[in-house]
């Protein structure tokens, strides 16, 4: 697990607990699915990697990429869906950020133990397959993060 370590002026630094893969995707949210990947293609070139309806969270999805990084656009299938919910108060933008992990069972337990709020107890199925699991806005500074494994 994680442990601190004194930097050079005597304040301790934190060692993450969690190791993380990199940057999966951003999650943006949007009103108009179709609409969004022909802007995503227009302004950034961005090529069509997959899309599926995700029935148990209540979206439609769209993973795009452009150069070495992929966007998932979420249009929400059911007003009442976390992301129908969020696209009422908010209105379209930045939903969140999804990071690749190893073992995401592992992860789930060590930012429990360092006192995450998670969303999601135990993984669940996302797009491609992938299990995600969601952790509180609250836990992160304002940011709902999604930590994916392909296992």
């Amino acid at each position: 697990m994680g442990s601190s370590t004194r930097c050079s002026k005597g304040a301790v630094a934190s060692i993450a607990l969690m190791e993380t893969l990199g940057i999966h995707h951003l999650g943006v949210a949007v009103d108009d699915l179709d609409e969004a990947i022909e802007t995503y293609r227009r302004l950034f070139g961005a090529e069509l990697e997959h899309r599926e309806v995700v029935p148990d969270q209540g979206v439609e999805a769209a993973s795009l990429r452009t150069g070495g990084s992929r966007v998932e656009l979420l249009a929400a299938t059911e007003a009442d869906s976390p992301v129908g919910k969020f696209l009422a108060k908010r209105g379209p933008g930045m939903h969140h950020v999804a990071y690749e992990v190893s073992d995401i069972g592992l992860s789930l337990a060590e930012l429990s133990a360092a006192g995450a709020e998670l969303v999601d107890t135990e993984p669940r199925r996302g797009l491609f397959g992938l299990q995600v699991a969601f952790v509180h806005p609250d836990s992160v500074h304002g940011v709902l993060t999604e930590v994916v494994s392909r296992v």
